[in-house]
């Protein structure tokens, strides 16, 4: 390994979120890199002033911004706080990193498409969110690309892990009480293990790739809801003890994209990163975690 890459320093913003512990779970097989963990109660990115103050007696090469709102339904109640954090932070996250000549990766999401495709969408398709969470994120990304250059946008979608709030840890939090789940088939996307993700970002950091811009990256395949549920159920042994029902049209306050089917075509050719199907690497992490 070069010793250059060794002198490599990164910090993760958001590193209570579960991303940010995806990355700090398997800090130890990059010895080359040196991280640091900041979460929002050490960087609030929404204040400017912090993040200058914060910026300004440390040196880092790489910024990785795994802050960001995420809950769907509450931020169409209360879309000025999805703003605060996936536009405004964003926007004073960027422009210090443009001063200090930071790298900056950042994670988006499927949700600025509005579902109306039926093949995967490429990072050319245009973007138009129908939920003030897609809007968000998606106004977070036009900063990135008014502000800076040296940047990564990743668009990922469904995440997620062994930490924080997601599905995968709801529907197994729910096989050990209920007899019964009725899940949506209404939405079709693909699963997302966050410990991939967390993977891919720092070998991209680790491999010094600088092929900037916006990519694509989720598991490979596409499910429902409901296709994610009874995989979820296979791998911990738990679908024969409930009774798992499908429903077309289950009712949310924010509006979801039908289809958000991520292509992965540029981000494998560009990087080169071996990327697993969704089943798969849900059965690796269930393996792990037992």
């Amino acid at each position: 390994m070069k010793e250059s890459l060794k002198r490599k320093s990164v910090l993760i913003v958001g590193s209570k979120g579960q991303l940010g512990q995806c990355i700090e779970k398997i800090k130890k097989n990059y010895p080359e890199l040196q991280l640091y963990f900041a979460s929002s109660e050490v960087l609030d990115i929404t204040k400017n002033e912090e993040v200058q103050h914060f910026f300004k007696n440390k040196s880092f090469n790489f910024v990785v911004n795994c802050a960001a709102y995420t809950n769907v339904e509450q931020a169409e109640k209360e879309p000025e706080k999805a703003f605060l954090v996936n536009a405004t932070g964003v926007l004073n996250l960027v422009q210090a990193c443009k001063e200090y000549n930071i790298t900056l990766i950042h994670t988006s999401t499927d949700y600025v498409f509005d579902g109306a495709k039926k093949t995967p969408y490429v990072e050319e398709d245009k973007p138009n969110p129908i939920n003030e969470y897609g809007k968000s994120k998606l106004a977070g990304e036009q900063y990135i690309e008014q502000v800076f250059e040296k940047y990564f946008i990743i668009r990922t979608s469904w995440l997620y892990s062994e930490f924080g709030h997601n599905f995968f840890k709801t529907i197994l939090k729910k096989s050990e009480t209920e007899q019964e789940l009725t899940i949506t088939t209404s939405e079709t996307g693909t699963p997302t293990n966050a410990n991939d993700l967390a993977k891919f970002i720092l070998d991209l950091i680790l491999d010094d790739n600088q092929k900037y811009g916006l990519y694509h990256f989720s598991n490979l395949g596409a499910a429902t809801w409901y296709d994610f549920c009874q995989e979820i159920l296979k791998v911990s042994g738990k679908l024969d003890d409930i009774m798992l029902k499908r429903i077309d049209n289950y009712h949310t306050f924010a509006q979801r994209p039908k289809y958000s089917v991520l292509s992965k075509e540029k981000c494998i050719d560009s990087f080169q990163f071996k990327i697993l199907n969704w089943k798969n690497s849900l059965k690796n992490l269930h393996s792990i975690i037992q």
